[in-house]
């Protein structure tokens, strides 16, 4: 591929560049750093790319394929800081190179052993392993994607039958393929809500340290990698779930202390006005949701042959039929493909292919099946656009 030589001669020239700067810093004779004060240093300008103007190489950097860029982002800080940016997805987008990737929480027939790893988008057998999470091997955590990266937070780790409640946060950067903590949440817990909603992360409800019943809420700020406690919920809640729609974060599903059985009732916090409210029909006994556009698409316990789809414009439910595929007593676990609808199965059965479910697609076509599956059972999915 022509790409591959253009980026190789830049990357030697890029580390020469980087190394000659970095050693004439340390010998005190560098010309890329100057004196503002007499407390005041920066550092000048040096290229990304020797040659060319930093939005040219943005964009050649830009160009790599997203398998390669782990290896780039070696090359030099100044690569890594680019590629760890905003900017860089934003740049990406511009060039028409986003590419989705699936990662896929899986384990084996007997549920454990579970690893994260890459599904191949057109449907090819290569599976690719994400490095190991740092920490103990935990329950009852909270997923979500931000900026491009994956976020596992909180859950209990069993530890000789005694269980250990966590508010750790641990990100991993799909570009780099590596693992970093981020800060604390406030308040341990797992089996609670989370998303992500215009650009920040909330978390809600769940059981706390000592098995109580939360209704403590809180949002992080990857600005600041910080937490910050927000409006209770109006009751505790847990087992439930989160998401967003129109720019707002909505709880369904799970218990409340106030109701019998499951709840019904959905809450629904407004970012700019600091406050909840609350709706009356909701679903319940949620086993898998996901967010496609402007809608929510739930399976619930007592019906797995049903997609239950909620449209927030109108607060209104209506229902999808599930072909039947392998086993009736399959269950399913979601996942987002070019805006389709991938139900993965949650056992092994080789008469089953993953149904895939297009919401634009004309009435009567809207099902068809792929080969893209995991390797063992899915536990969760979430989809990175990078």
């Amino acid at each position: 591929m022509p790409w591959t030589v253009a980026v190789k001669k830049r990357i030697v020239e890029s580390e020469m560049c980087f190394n000659t700067a970095t050693r004439n810093n340390r010998t005190g004779q560098s010309k890329c750093s100057t004196k503002i004060d007499s407390q005041t240093t920066i550092e000048l300008y040096c290229p990304i790319l020797p040659g060319l103007p930093d939005d040219v190489a943005k964009f050649c950097l830009a160009l790599v394929p997203r398998s390669y860029i782990p290896v780039i982002g070696a090359v030099s800080k100044r690569w890594r800081s680019f590629i760890q940016s905003k900017e860089f997805i934003t740049v990406r987008k511009e060039a028409g190179k986003v590419e989705e990737w699936i990662y896929v929480l899986t384990a084996d027939a007997e549920g454990k052993g579970s690893h994260w790893e890459i599904l191949d988008p057109s449907g090819g057998e290569e599976r690719r392993t994400l490095p190991s999470m740092p920490g103990p091997v935990k329950a009852g955590f909270g997923v979500v994607v931000l900026h491009g990266k994956l976020l596992v937070m909180a859950g209990y780790s069993a530890d000789v039958g005694t269980e250990c409640v966590s508010a750790d946060v641990y990100q991993y950067d799909s570009l780099l393929n590596s693992w970093t903590k981020l800060a604390e949440m406030n308040v341990t817990r797992f089996d609670f809500g989370c998303a992500e909603v215009n650009g920040v992360v909330y978390v809600v409800g769940g059981y706390g340290a000592n098995g109580e019943s939360l209704s403590s809420a809180e949002v992080y700020n990857p600005e600041k990698n910080e937490w910050t406690l927000i409006e209770s919920l109006r009751r505790p809640r847990w087992g439930c779930f989160a998401c967003s729609l129109e720019g707002k974060l909505f709880v369904m599903g799970g218990r409340s202390s106030f109701t019998i059985g499951h709840s019904k009732f959905v809450d629904v916090y407004s970012p700019e006005r600091h406050s909840w409210l609350e709706m009356k029909n909701g679903c319940v006994m949620v086993t898998a949701h996901a967010v496609i556009g402007r809608r929510l698409f739930c399976l619930e316990w007592k019906n797995q042959r049903k997609l239950s789809v909620f449209d927030p414009t109108d607060n209104s439910w209506h229902k999808v039929e599930v072909p039947l595929t392998g086993s009736s007593a399959i269950g399913f676990c979601f996942g987002i493909l070019d805006g389709k609808l991938l139900l993965f199965s949650m056992k092994k059965d080789f008469g089953y292919r993953t149904l895939v479910y297009d919401p634009e697609a004309e009435r009567g076509s809207e099902w068809k099946t792929t080969s893209l599956e995991p390797s063992g059972l899915c536990l969760c999915s979430v989809t990175i656009k990078a």
